[in-house]
């Protein structure tokens, strides 16, 4: 008996503090698996079920559960557990990080966009991001990847594809590469065709910094440690427009880069083994072209009378323009809730939001939170399951679900989204598909 009690009591010493640890593991993911699944259903009460963007697929044979993608995303509470399993539990707050793919120590997530309820064009890429037609390739938000970090990675790869390229170097009188865009993708890509000696030259067609220069003032980007060719690593914090531009421009400004903005490109042509891209300035032959240009540059219309007026605008550049009037702003994502936040902080300016869905699905939670704030106090009205019908000098004509509406107005502002350039793309011989939630390679 002696000997079995000297036996138990080492035992009890070290089972006791591992009992002790499993409980409270098993506590904290009761407690997590609780939040995933009231985040779950909320999400899916309110309708908002369709990620945006590129996002995580998660093969249900491979997830073991253990919350490494949970803890990687840096946007919160995108992904969580939900029956012992990864699920996407706030799909619409996803952007696209990707770094849950990496966290998954059973590689068990891949990345994927569109859905099966809602499709997204995107170019047909090969795996060194060239499109159907070789020695044309495509680089940040127009193949899918919206997100800063992975459009710079995206644009910094595509250049090393484009190394690879038969004539790379040999000279002549076409240049290596013309590259259409000075976004986050652009300028990346032109940063990394100077850093290994490329011949090239970066068109704009309109000031560097691409979309992102066309945001209101003051809007916040979220960005995590970025690394530019030439430059190296970008501080991670929260950063306004002007912040991320004035450190952009600094980057151009050491490294010499020179951006020819203003310069559409009108045409691309296949010639002689290589391509003619033409432009109002002239004519740039290269042996390759890396298109990085984002979705929103041809915004998308409402297609109604009216819509040709002066009013009408697709970008809110400086609110104060607007103050004490009546606007009408037109969307639901992003970019409209962030344009009726900053025109209700003009004085005496009158704000009503439509939005033909029945509730917002695309929102960023601090972007809806500050909204609707501002609608419960009176400072924005809102009108949802509504289609505007008519824009007229001084009114607009709307569709609700009570009954058509005509509103005295003096300015639209529609934030309705871009379109990919279809028409352009198809006229150089570029192949589009639609993903329906496919892995994105």
């Amino acid at each position: 008996m002696r000997a079995d009690t000297t036996l138990v009591i080492p035992l009890l010493l070290y089972a006791l503090p591992t009992l002790c640890l499993l409980l409270v593991y098993l506590r904290r993911r009761h407690a997590r698996e609780g939040r995933s699944r009231s985040d779950y259903a909320i999400s899916r009460a309110a309708g908002t079920v369709e990620p945006v963007s590129l996002h995580p697929v998660v093969n249900p044979n491979r997830c073991i559960g253990c919350g490494a993608c949970v803890d990687a995303c840096p946007e919160g509470s995108v992904l969580g557990i939900v029956g012992g399993q990864a699920e996407l539990v706030n799909p619409t707050h996803c952007i696209g990080h990707g770094r849950c793919a990496e966290a998954c120590p059973t590689d068990g997530i891949t990345l994927a966009i569109g859905s099966a309820r809602r499709g997204v064009e995107i170019p047909v890429l090969g795996g060194d991001f060239q499109t159907s037609v070789p020695g044309i390739f495509v680089a940040g938000e127009l193949g899918g990847m919206g997100l800063i970090r992975n459009a710079v990675e995206q644009g910094r790869r595509a250049v090393e594809a484009v190394r690879k390229q038969p004539g790379h170097g040999s000279g002549g009188d076409r240049l290596d590469l013309v590259i259409v865009g000075s976004g986050p993708a652009g300028f990346a890509a032109s940063l990394a065709a100077r850093q290994h000696g490329l011949s090239f030259t970066t068109l704009e067609q309109d000031t560097f910094g691409g979309a992102i220069a066309h945001n209101p003032r003051g809007k916040i980007f979220v960005t995590e440690p970025i690394e530019m060719p030439l430059v190296g690593e970008l501080p991670s914090r929260r950063m306004t427009k002007e912040q991320l531009l004035g450190l952009w421009e600094d980057a151009r400004r050491r490294t010499q880069l020179t951006i020819r903005e203003r310069e559409k490109v009108e045409s691309i042509e296949a010639v002689d083994g290589g391509f003619d891209i033409r432009t109002h300035a002239g004519v740039y032959p290269a042996r390759a072209v890396l298109l990085a240009v984002g979705r929103r540059g041809t915004p998308r219309r409402l297609g109604v009378p009216g819509e040709e007026l002066p009013k009408v605008v697709y970008r809110l550049h400086e609110p104060e323009q607007y103050s004490g009037m009546q606007v009408l702003v037109v969307g639901g994502g992003d970019s409209a809730l962030e344009a009726a936040i900053r025109l209700a902080g003009e004085p005496d300016t009158d704000v009503c939001v439509a939005y033909r869905g029945e509730a917002f699905s695309r929102p960023r939670p601090e972007n809806r939170k500050n909204f609707e704030d501002l609608v419960a106090r009176g400072r924005v009205r809102l009108e949802l399951g509504t289609v505007v019908r008519a824009i007229g000098p001084q009114s607009v004509t709307l569709e609700c679900p009570s009954g058509t509406q005509e509103l005295t107005n003096e300015a639209v502002v529609v934030c309705a989204g871009g379109v990919l350039p279809s028409a352009f793309l198809q006229t150089i011989g570029v192949r589009i598909e639609t993903r329906y939630g496919t892995p994105l390679r």
